[in-house]
């Protein structure tokens, strides 16, 4: 089944995509392990994904490929909603951290801007701010 199948409208169509790009780079190494299946169940339940839709996910023939945005913003602007769907239970753990860091390199963004993208990005969140003055403050030292 195509990953688009799946995908419905708004929001819950980003939060599927979002985690097909997990899955993806959680098996960019080969297998999934235990460690890093957790981790996605932990964000299948953070973005509100059914379990017929992990299990669609998660095939072995199911890879989905990362939609790099070409515009810088649209970059910040992913890693803003993904940042909003970590941080629904106020917390990030190593492990999680360790998943984002993938994502954003995903996205495009070197290893170590994406390092301080994400620590900048820990600590803007720990104090709950708009997108506007995110992407400010995130893009400042670029």
């Amino acid at each position: 089944m195509p990953i688009l199948d799946l995908y419905e409208h708004g929001d819950h169509r980003k939060n599927l995509a979002h985690f097909a790009t997990l899955a993806s780079l959680a098996s960019i190494d080969g297998e999934i392990n235990s460690e890093e299946r957790a981790i996605l169940e932990k964000f299948a339940f953070k973005l509100d994904i059914t379990e017929a839709e992990f299990k669609e996910v998660m095939k072995k023939e199911n890879k989905y490929p990362i939609e790099t945005p070409h515009s810088g913003e649209k970059r910040y602007q992913r890693l803003y909603d993904f940042f909003q769907i970590i941080f629904s239970d106020h917390d990030i753990d190593d492990q999680e951290r360790r998943m984002v860091e993938k994502y954003a390199i995903g996205l495009g963004f070197s290893p170590k801007k994406a390092s301080h993208i994400i620590d900048k990005s820990i600590a803007i969140f720990k104090g709950k701010i708009d997108f506007e003055d995110y992407h400010e403050i995130v893009k400042r030292e670029d």
